[in-house]
């Protein structure tokens, strides 16, 4: 968004067309040109930090204020040659009492000698000392997490099979992950009378939230964990597929904590997609629940779950004690499933089953935009892994409220539970819609440390107004993942608790965690990454796939190192190797890991990823991501809610033609052949004065994976036959 004017040409009666009244704006103008006047050298990022620190902008504000300030403070600022604007600044004393800034702080001086300096200034050095140093780095990490070893690793990392693409992690380790949740650590602060779960029901707003502290939970935990017992035999892989509610954490935790292997199957899936998971993992069992009740309706959920397959059945009420409906033979409901543990002497108590450090404890799946989901097991690795880069790069810990509206069936399900409780955090949960003012009023009565959200999530929230009155000063950071973000979106976000940090997080389910992220020991920006994730490596590739100097602005596919602790090293249905390494190049004797994604590296070493390798389209001969045509066409018109860029060919070959598909703003109608000019001058801005928009087609909503992704590949299917029928036209 362009203001038109600098920061010091604006006046009393810009900010009044902004929203606020005569008198607020003369009262706001005299504040604003006193932040400007004690801002350092005058520059503009020094600018906007003087204003965000001395909270010039508040939440209360309307968004066309916040715009106003933000897009005329960094009016005229060079991208290309001073890097993406920065809205987030960390300061000395705060980095310190970080997770991560504390470690440096103890550790630095002897790991680096006098190249270190501080959490700040020596960030970067740190990172890449824990890549060339994983062994090192991982164990002091481990020290830092809730981890109890029933037998201690023989070593950090093994390498010595030099027939693998990766090294053994951990060799001759056992524990169980669970027991490590469930456990208290005086290290830590984390004590059985402490807050595990905090949560509410959706329609319970005027209700106070509930709480369970952690040894309420690991008491309900090793009583699920005995009534499998009666039930399974041990190593059988037992789905769940229900909303992330605290009884589906609690029969999570009590799979593993039992031996068992937890199938994560997300409640959005249609029956084909659930009897294909099942199918895949062999699941001898499902817990699931009678009904997902959303805005007062009920949906149900046991009858697709039947549908899918033959497994045993456990229903759990969606509310009230009593399962809503009648079971089939050998499906059981939860009261009678709970009762098998009954009969024991002491029903709530358990003895974990220590397994190595390899061992599966869940099979999660790919998205599964392009054939049958690629089932990838996760070992006690995947946890550790998740929790240290939540510690290490959004600062979880005791005391924190965490809460990312998620679903176990989805990477970010098992995430959030593993980086809270290995952490001692408390995982927040509302069972709901987070869509409405409910989840709001949730967020703030749950007193929220940290928020996690999906861009399109914030799109809505940001568009409904749904959110407008809560207090939301306890956030102290956001995370974002799943898609790309947009950069009004994100300032919207990020002024809703006086400009936090939002730390953007881009992995994958076949890497526990993110290879690219935020830190809260780095200035932000808003819609970029600003470091590799700590211990890991990569390179970005030209299309000969040779990488790019790690200090130089480029786009290309990225090639991740492959020393990954915690990432896959075999997959279910699929052959690991053919799919992560085959055709990907060397790098210093390193057969790099495919992942791909597009990235580009700004000046001043930020990223963005730019969508997948195979989103990547050739306009007039050249490369251009979606995303970059997303950003430009998403602020172009009002009207507009989100885009979706396609490129499309006839079918008898030819040239790439730019499709965008627009999904408007409830009550818009927008005219296509109106849109597709104002697309093509934007594009034609900021992006190419070369490219055009060839097409434009106005849908209520985009196909989406159940991780909440865009499916383009549908979308340029449907556009590639309307484009072959109008030609025949």
């Amino acid at each position: 968004m362009d203001v038109g004017k600098g920061i010091r040409e604006i006046g009393v009666e810009d900010i009044v067309r902004a929203g606020l009244s005569p008198w607020e704006a003369r009262s706001f103008y005299v504040s604003l040109r006193d932040a400007i006047s004690r801002s350092p050298w005058g520059e503009a990022d020094q600018i906007w930090r003087t204003i965000t620190d001395a909270r010039l902008l508040r939440p209360r504000h309307p968004h066309s204020l916040h715009q106003l300030v933000y897009y005329s403070t960094y009016h005229g600022w060079d991208v290309s040659r001073r890097g993406p604007p920065l809205y987030w600044f960390p300061s000395l004393d705060s980095s310190r009492q970080t997770n991560l800034g504390r470690l440096m702080e103890t550790h630095g001086r002897n790991l680096m000698g006098h190249a270190y300096k501080d959490p700040i200034t020596s960030f970067i050095e740190f990172q890449q000392f824990s890549v060339e140093h994983p062994q090192v780095y991982w164990s002091l990490i481990l020290k830092e997490l809730s981890i109890i070893f029933h037998e201690g690793p023989k070593l950090i990392i093994d390498a010595s099979d030099r027939r693998k693409n990766a090294v053994t992690w951990l060799p001759g380790s056992r524990l169980n992950i669970a027991e490590c949740c469930l456990s208290p650590m005086d290290s830590l602060g984390k004590v059985d009378d402490g807050v595990a779960i905090i949560w509410r029901n959706e329609g319970e707003d005027g209700d106070p939230v509930k709480h369970m502290t952690l040894s309420e939970l690991r008491s309900q935990v090793m009583r699920v964990a005995n009534a499998l017992d009666a039930m399974f035999y041990k190593g059988d892989a037992i789905a769940i597929d229900m909303p992330m509610t605290t009884t589906s954490v609690v029969v999570y935790l009590a799979i593993v904590l039992a031996g068992y292997v937890v199938v994560s199957i997300a409640d959005s899936f249609a029956t084909k997609e659930i009897a294909s998971r099942l199918r895949i993992s062999n699941a001898k069992g499902i817990f699931t629940q009678d009904f997902i009740i959303r805005g007062g309706k009920k949906y149900p959920l046991y009858r697709r779950v039947r549908e899918a397959g033959s497994c045993k059945a456990i229903v759990i009420p969606a509310v009230g004690k009593d399962v809503d409906l009648q079971l089939e033979e050998g499906d059981i409901s939860w009261s009678n499933f709970i009762q098998h543990a009954d009969h024991l002497p002491r029903p709530d108590q358990y003895s974990p089953v220590h397994m190595p450090i390899n061992a599966t404890v869940n099979i999660l799946f790919s998205s599964g935009t392009t054939g049958e989901p690629k089932a990838i097991p996760w070992t006690q690795l995947s946890p550790i892994r998740c929790a240290a880069d939540s510690w290490a790069h959004i600062d979880t810990k005791v005391g924190d409220i965490a809460c990312w509206p998620t679903n176990l069936g989805w990477v970010m399900g098992p995430i959030m539970l593993f980086s809270c409780f290995l952490s001692g955090a408390t995982l927040a949960l509302y069972n709901g819609s987070p869509l409405g003012h409910g989840f709001g009023k949730f967020v703030q009565d749950a007193g929220v440390t940290m928020l996690g959200t999906v861009p399109s999530l914030v799109k809505s929230w940001k568009s409904s107004k749904c959110m407008t009155g809560f207090e939301w000063s306890s956030i102290k950071v956001f995370g974002s993942t799943g898609e790309s973000s947009n950069i009004d979106d994100d300032l919207w976000l990020s002024s809703q608790a006086y400009f936090r940090p939002i730390i953007e997080c881009c992995g994958g389910t076949e890497l526990a965690s993110s290879y690219v992220q935020g830190s809260v020991l780095q200035p932000q920006a808003l819609g970029a990454f600003s470091t590799p994730s700590m211990s890991t490596g990569f390179v970005i590739l030209d299309d000969n796939g040779n990488p790019y100097p790690d200090d130089q602005p480029c786009v290309g596919e990225v090639g991740l190192f492959p020393v990954y602790m915690g990432a896959s090293d075999r997959l279910i249905n699929a052959d690991h190797d053919k799919v992560y390494f085959d055709g990907m190049p060397t790098y210093k004797g390193m057969r790099l890991r495919r992942h791909g994604d597009i990235v580009q590296r700004t000046v001043g070493c930020y990223y963005v990823v730019q969508g997948r390798a195979d989103d990547t389209m050739n306009l007039g001969g050249i490369k251009v991501s979606a995303v970059e045509i997303e950003r430009a066409c998403n602020s172009s018109d009002d009207s507009v809610l989100e885009t979706a860029a396609v490129s499309i060919k006839h079918f008898s070959g030819g040239p790439e033609h730019l499709a965008v598909v627009v999904v408007p703003k409830e009550g818009s109608v927008p005219d296509p052949d109106q849109l597709k000019a104002i697309f093509s001058r934007a594009i034609q801005k900021n992006l190419n004065p070369l490219f055009k928009v060839s097409f434009v087609k106005v849908i209520e909503e985009f196909p989406r994976t159940a991780s909440n992704k865009i499916l383009r590949r549908v979308l340029r299917d449907q556009m590639r036959q309307e484009h072959y029928a109008r030609s025949k036209l």
